[in-house]
């Protein structure tokens, strides 16, 4: 593998990733293996008070399909963490905001993971991510579609039926008992899970590699939102994973699909290089490297697009787009110390001044407020609000702690269908390499 580059920073607080130090092969060995982890030792659905994480061995899948990097890893102190969960936009009027009021959150559901039903109806042993959005359709043809990662199926194969990313659709409205998908049919744009004809029990990958790079181990998505009936993806190219917590991206792009998911493409006018000479005839723009990973929000007639750089360890930035333009890189607006800009994204500035990847945002009737959850430097879950997709963000709550759910947790990803004081969302585990249903009740 080639070393790889340093991400310069636009200011000492800046997102950009610092350059990795070990090479894939030498990684630390990882704490979950989809393919040595049984049925009997994930813990049930529903389960309010999680078990101990499994006894797990080495991973057996080729080591370019590794994604070490996304295995949680602890960065600073839980002092250290406090400190910047109290972190807020330095407007006045943010220093007093307070933290959101919401209970612990427990356990509702697995979406995917090493059971065998999943692995029976989809191909699937083990999954992560689960990115939620709603697809924009009406009546029956309304659904909620989640993307997945790096996706594992039956590990007696040589490659384990690797999958690069998958999808699900699910119509499940009642989350208390659980987010239930179809099976999958050939050709049916509102069945449970893409597929071919040839394989109707196997969830085939959605996004393809656009080949643009001179090494790419996956490609994984990091929002959704709809506009209308029109699906769009924002996906990451990966170059390298480094050690827990980090990885190196090529670009990031926007995947558009005409269908409900069943095919995408990626229009080239989206597409954004993290750095000089990373994708040959495509300039790279400074400011575009704290824009490799997302969270879709929809207001007002644009698209809020929040952006931070590959790994953990980075602030978010954001921009803006009107809805009939979000695959155009070119048409979007920057929020900077002068307003919103366009064409500018180097003047764009953190709207949290802590870490916030693997993010999500969206509105919430309930508390009138816009709200956003990640994982903090030591793998909690928290949760922010605001007036203004802008801000200022309040506080940091704590709402799953890494010790509440053992394993490994991260990426919390709202569900759009939470109503009332109950929000659900998605939460992935590294132990199991699942990905769960969660839920807190809002104050």
């Amino acid at each position: 593998m080639p070393a790889l580059r340093r991400l310069a920073a636009l200011t000492a607080a800046s997102t950009c990733v610092a350059s990795l130090t070990l090479p894939i092969t030498t990684s630390p060995p990882a704490a979950a293996d989809p393919c040595s982890v049984t049925a009997a030792s994930a813990p049930a659905a529903r389960s309010a008070t999680p078990g101990a994480a499994p006894s797990l061995t080495l991973p057996k899948f080729p080591v370019l399909h590794l994604p070490i990097g996304r295995k949680p890893a602890p960065k600073t102190t839980p002092a250290e963490a406090a400190k910047a969960d109290a972190a807020v936009a330095p407007e006045t009027e943010a220093r007093a905001a307070a933290a959101p009021p919401a209970s612990g959150a427990t356990i509702v559901d697995t979406v995917v993971g090493p059971d065998p039903s999943f692995y029976k109806r989809f191909g699937i042993s083990g999954a992560d991510l689960g990115i939620m959005w709603d697809n924009g359709y009406s009546g029956a043809q309304r659904q909620v579609l989640i993307a997945f990662g790096d996706t594992f199926g039956n590990c007696s194969l040589q490659d384990q039926e690797w999958r690069k990313n998958t999808l699900f659709r699910s119509s499940s409205r009642d989350l208390a008992n659980g987010l239930s998908v179809a099976n999958p049919v050939p050709g049916d744009k509102f069945g449970g899970s893409p597929v071919r004809a040839d394989r109707p029990n196997f969830s085939r990958q959605v996004i393809q590699s656009l080949n643009l790079a001179a090494t790419e181990v996956t490609v994984i998505p990091t929002a959704g939102i709809s506009v209308g009936t029109r699906q769009y993806v924002n996906f990451m190219s990966v170059s390298q994973w480094g050690a827990p917590g980090q990885w190196s991206t090529n670009f990031s792009a926007v995947a558009v699909s005409d269908d409900n998911g069943e095919t995408w493409t990626v229009p080239a006018t989206s597409i954004r290089p993290s750095w000089f000479n990373t994708v040959p005839g495509v300039t790279f723009v400074w400011g575009d490297q704290n824009f490799q990973m997302g969270a879709y929000l929809r207001h007002n007639g644009y698209v809020y697009a929040y952006g931070t750089g590959a790994g953990r360890g980075g602030m978010p930035f954001l921009s803006r787009v009107t809805e009939n333009a979000v695959a155009d890189k070119s048409a979007y607006e920057y929020y900077t110390p002068f307003g919103w800009l366009k064409g500018f994204p180097f003047l764009a500035i953190q709207v949290v001044w802590a870490p916030g990847s693997e993010m999500s945002v969206a509105w919430n009737d309930h508390l009138k407020k816009f709200v956003m959850l990640y994982t903090n430097t030591v793998s909690d879950v928290v949760m922010r609000t605001a007036d203004k997709p802008e801000g200022p963000w309040s506080s940091a709550k704590t709402i799953v702690t890494s010790t509440a759910v053992p394993g490994g947790i991260y990426a919390p990803y709202i569900h759009p269908w939470s109503s009332g004081d109950d929000l659900y969302f998605t939460l992935s585990r590294w132990s199991d390499y699942s990905t769960l249903l969660m839920h807190t009740t809002l104050g």
